[in-house]
């Protein structure tokens, strides 16, 4: 066993786990962000059609006492990224976090059928 990991403890990061539910109307795509504010979150589209949820977090935690001073600084970062289908209404894709659950919801265009004509069959 090496000393390293008993000396300096968990290695610790941030993570967003994600589930992705989708149907005809729509997709929408979940994200456990526990701990983590609506600012520390970012949510962008890029332009061939890929959904980019990205997010850090940086936490310090200072104790003092008359004869000792202590600072602990951790930090974490994680990005998902999802290709999205084209027929998506990129103007209309929306973002929500309530209760440390990120919500993107991300709609569909409907797909038309096509027309269809009977033809009389002569003779």
């Amino acid at each position: 066993m090496s000393l390293i990991p008993s000396f300096f403890g968990k290695l610790r990061y941030c993570q967003c786990p994600s589930r992705l539910e989708g149907d005809s109307g729509g997709a929408r795509v979940q994200g456990r962000c526990s701990g983590l504010k609506k600012e520390e979150v970012k949510v962008e589209v890029e332009d061939d059609r890929v959904l980019h949820i990205s997010g850090e977090r940086n936490v310090e935690k200072e104790d003092k006492n008359d004869t000792w001073h202590r600072v602990e600084r951790s930090s974490g970062k994680f990005m998902r990224r999802f290709r999205l289908p084209e027929n998506v209404k990129m103007d209309q894709i929306k973002a929500a976090m309530e209760n440390g659950v990120l919500t993107v919801t991300v709609p569909k265009e409907e797909v038309k059928k096509p027309d269809v004509k009977s033809i009389e069959i002569s003779g």
